[in-house]
């Protein structure tokens, strides 16, 4: 007998950009953060790596020349 997946939890914008402000100005491991926030480390990674997803202009500052 197989029991059903749990559906994958999703979080807003805010929350997201939040918990990389926190990974990038905190001297806490990711580790630390991912823990205290109730998700996984890597996707505090996943968030990092694709901030243009999140349509966050404040995290990648983009300047014309």
């Amino acid at each position: 007998m197989t029991s059903k997946r749990r559906p994958y939890e999703t979080y807003p914008k805010e929350f997201k950009l939040e918990a990389i402000r926190m990974m990038e100005t905190s001297d806490r491991p990711a580790s630390e953060i991912a823990a205290e926030l109730g998700i996984r480390r890597n996707l505090l990674y996943k968030w990092k790596e694709q901030p243009q997803n999140l349509g966050s202009q404040d995290l990648t500052p983009f300047v014309r020349c």
